[in-house]
This record gives structure tokens, sequence and C-alpha cells, in this order.
């Protein structure tokens, strides 16, 4: 009786499998006086040329997806390569992909750093991103400077012909937390430095104040365009000794806030891969004292 049953089974199955077989890959069986046409599963799975080359005897191969239009970063951000074959029946989709890519990632740019002994806590910091991304980092520091001496000495013009940077990081603002009547006294330096950066992309790091300002950072503000000047006021910090500097770890975070901020907000903002390390060591580092003019 068992035998019986496994043959009925066995029947059922092979018919299944044959019935399963038309269905996906026939055209049209007759069998009597029944047309079965075929369900086209084979065409909706595995592309509508399949079932034609099987009939001509042809290895059956599947297309690549046809590459979305190259019209997301985000497309480009990935990264993504087409296919060999579609890169040889579609050349002109893989050069507009291409270009995207390669005006996101520019590769490698020279940036310029200057300010006051801030630079001490931050330039490490951003010289780790420079290392992991491939970027070049030249800091100047001039101790106790501010945007008059700056403004007054155009130091800036003079690194901008000796480095020809992509980009500037400019840190000033902690020696002029307390001065009265800013506006008047500083609003031309501030213009003078902003003018020297000219058409290179730059961005202003205002000062960790430890108290309230006089208006150094409104100052800044108003004589910087949109996302060229990061508002770093308000932020909590671990500080040094003298009260005023945050400590090496703090210092740390200030500039990873810095670099998450500029990506949405800062325009032609180079593009940084976080680095594995805390600290890197910049390209060159250059040092100017108090009082002393270069």
């Amino acid at each position: 009786m068992k035998r019986d049953y496994f043959a009925l089974w066995g029947l059922l199955a092979a018919a299944f499998i044959i019935f399963l077989g038309i269905s996906a890959f026939g055209d049209e069986v007759n069998i009597g006086s029944s047309t079965w046409r075929t369900s086209g599963m084979a065409s909706e799975i595995f592309g509508a040329d399949l079932t034609a080359s099987q009939a001509a005897g042809e290895q059956a191969t599947v297309e690549p997806d046809a590459l979305c239009a190259p019209d997301s970063i985000a497309m480009a951000d990935s990264a993504e390569r087409p296919s060999a074959a579609y890169a040889l029946a579609h050349p002109e989709a893989v050069d507009s992909v291409r270009t995207i890519i390669e005006a996101v990632d520019s590769g490698s740019r020279t940036l310029l750093f200057i300010g006051d002994s801030m630079l001490e806590g931050l330039g490490p910091r951003l010289a780790a991103y420079c290392e992991a991304s491939g970027h070049k980092l030249y800091n100047v520091i001039w101790y106790s400077s501010t945007s008059e001496i700056w403004g007054n000495a155009r130091l800036l013009s003079t690194y901008i012909d000796r480095v020809k940077p992509d980009f500037i990081f400019i840190c000033l603002g902690a020696n002029e937390l307390f001065v009265r009547d800013i506006a008047s006294k500083r609003d031309k330096h501030v213009k003078s430095i902003l003018a020297e950066a000219g058409s290179i992309p730059y961005l202003w790091i205002g000062p960790p104040n430890w108290k309230p300002d006089t208006g150094i950072n409104d100052l800044v503000s108003a004589n910087a365009p949109a996302g060229r000047f990061f508002l770093t006021n308000g932020m909590k910090f671990d500080r040094q000794k003298d009260g005023a500097h945050p400590t090496y770890e703090s210092a740390i975070g200030w500039m990873d806030s810095v670099i998450r901020w500029m990506p949405a907000h800062c325009p032609g903002a180079p593009k940084f891969t976080m680095p594995e390390k805390k600290k890197g060591k910049a390209t060159r580092q250059f040092i100017h004292q108090p009082g002393k003019n270069p």
C-alpha cells in the first residue's frame, strides 16, 4: 500500500516539474486539442531576450540593470561604477557619472590655517584630518595676535602667495573678547583680512568664549557671507589652567564639531575622512612671536 502512495506522489511531482518548465520557459505548447501559453515567468525574472536566446541554442546572459541617471550626488559619493558591458554600450552615461564623482571628490587640497594661540589645540586635530584625507596643511600661529595685528601686517597675503592654498581656516578673536566699541575699532581690519582671502573659500572659526564678549563674534559674522563663520560661543569646554584655552581633548571635540558642520554649510569645503589618531602633524608650521612684525 505504501509503495502505491510513493508511486502516486512521484508521478504528481514529475507532472508538476514538467508543467512548471513549460509555463516558465515555453512559448506555446499543444496537448491534444488544447494550446497552453507561457506564463512569462522567465522573461520577468531573467530578461525579455532569454527565451529567444534559448530557442537559438545560445547561452543566456542577464543584461545589467540600466544605470540610474547621474543626477544625484549620493551616487557620486558612493563612487559606484557601471559594469563593463554597460560602459561599452553607453559611454556618454559613464562620462557623466565620472564628471560628478570628480566634482565631489576633488582629491588632495592645500589648506592654510592662520590665527592666534588657539591653533595649538585646533591645528594638530586638523592635521590628523588632513593626513587621513590626503591634504596638505600649513599652520601659521601668531601668538597674542588680533584682527588688528593681522589686518595691519597683511600677513595673510604673504602666506597665500607662499603656499597657494585651496582653502583657508582663520581663528582669531580670543584676544579681542573685551575690546570696547569694537565695531568701530576692528571693522576695517576684519574687512581687510577677508579681502586678502579674495576668491579663496575660507572659514572663520570664532573664539571659544569663556565670558560674554563685547561684539567680536557679531562683527565677524556681519562681515562674513553665509557659511563662512563658525560660531564657537556657547560650546562647553574643559579649560586649561589659564581659564581661556580649551584643553587638548576639548580642542579635539571643537575641531570635530567644525568638520561635521562644514559639509552642509560651508561652500567649497574640503572633503575630510575621519582620522584614526587624535593628532597629526602639519606639512609645515610657522610661528610668530607677540609684538614682532614678520
